[in-house]
């Protein structure tokens, strides 16, 4: 009521009112209508720093986009976080970090390793060195009669192998993925990934699996470096991935992680900076391209967007932003584009990228799963801020 009184003051009356007395009474009974609220309440001061993460003109309202980037971090349901990099025409127009943290940090991609994955599968693939509807070349799967050598490449690439991968079980010791990278596949990890055995025909069923973008990997590195020890062997992955994509793209930071065996954890290990993997989905944003060079194929971005036959809301080691038919909904399906599409990550990484808005989107941080609605939430706002073709 204090606020109230201090805006809108009341309005001082007269003795004998007269013709003019009515008129002066007037002024501040419509002082008083203005003063009362219709709608939502003023919007807080942005935080100091939040209006100089985003450019002078930003393609949007600044003021509404600096907001929209301040929830990220400062909203108490979405966890933390680390980094956003907001692209827009190809240009970054918003940026920002928490403290300690910098342009020059380099952020773990968790599961966006996946789509990263698929674009190394994508060169071997226009090389010549692999097809997508052969049997995939894995060894220990060519013994006669052994069903898992009908598994093809398009398959493992779109999550639907029939392989007996239980991600994300509970208890969590029992999940494959924990099992093949930090307990019994530690040291080879794509030996555990291969070993296991179908649970359902190739093809039939969608089943999200990080073993699965191993095996991937380990096909990849099989091709570079065959009968490689394993310090070849990821020697040899490390300068491929560094030759074909990372100097392309001008991604200087980006690394990966190798296990015992010389294999690139594909699956879960590539690092890069926040900056960078803002490169990455303008690549794909650009039918991978880079300043009109075509790094991979146009159509192999495309493949990595189009839905698999198993999953609505998947494509090729890629998340797209459609329902999925069911309860799932790891993107913003509702609030469209359908042509958006993401590397999405464990723990709330996200590089989303819509092509009809001319966005990349980079989100990194630490969000658990009861949070990350809420997040996707947020990282709606953003896209929405933005006009469609």
């Amino acid at each position: 009521m204090l606020r109230f009184a201090t805006l809108c003051p009341k309005p001082v009356r007269r003795p004998s009112p007269s013709h003019w007395g009515l008129t002066a009474l007037a002024l501040p009974i419509a002082l008083l209508a203005s003063c009362s609220q219709d709608g939502p309440p003023p919007l807080p001061p942005l935080p100091a720093g939040a209006l100089e993460a985003v450019v002078t003109d930003p393609g949007v309202p600044r003021e509404q986009l600096a907001r929209a980037v301040d929830d990220l971090f400062t909203a108490e349901d979405i966890g933390t976080t680390y980094a956003v990099v907001v692209v827009h025409n190809g240009k970054i127009v918003a940026e920002r970090y928490a403290e300690g943290m910098s342009e020059d940090t380099r952020f773990v991609g968790w599961s966006m390793s996946k789509t990263v994955t698929a674009v190394l599968i994508g060169m071997l693939v226009a090389d010549g060195r692999l097809e997508l509807d052969e049997p995939a070349p894995v060894p220990s799967w060519q013994r006669a009669g052994d069903p898992r050598g009908e598994i093809t490449l398009r398959q493992l690439l779109q999550m639907r192998s029939g392989l007996r991968h239980n991600e994300g079980y509970d208890p969590p010791y029992e999940s494959s993925e924990v099992q093949m990278l930090y307990l019994a596949g530690h040291d080879d990890m794509a030996a555990f990934a291969e070993a296991q055995a179908l649970e359902t025909a190739p093809g039939e069923q969608f089943r999200y699996s990080t073993a699965t973008s191993v095996i991937l990997a380990d096909i990849a590195t099989d091709l570079i470096a065959p009968d490689g020890t394993p310090a070849q062997r990821q020697q040899a992955m490390a300068t491929f991935l560094d030759a074909r994509l990372a100097a392309p793209l001008g991604m200087e930071s980006m690394i990966g992680e190798y296990d015992a065996a010389g294999t690139l954890t594909g699956g879960s290990s590539i690092w890069a900076t926040a900056r960078d993997w803002g490169k990455f989905g303008e690549f794909l944003r650009h039918g991978g391209s880079v300043k009109g060079a075509q790094i991979v194929p146009r159509r192999w971005i495309e493949f990595m967007r189009t839905p698999s036959p198993a999953s609505p809301d998947y494509g090729a080691q890629t998340w797209l932003n459609r329902p999925s038919g069911g309860e799932r909904s790891e993107l913003f399906a509702a609030r469209g584009p359908d042509s958006a599409f993401a590397a999405v990550g464990h723990l709330g990484q996200y590089v989303i990228v819509s092509p009809d808005q001319s966005l990349t989107v980079v989100r990194l941080g630490k969000t658990d799963g009861p949070e990350r609605p809420a997040l996707v939430q947020q990282l709606a706002d953003i896209v929405q801020l933005y006009p469609g073709r």
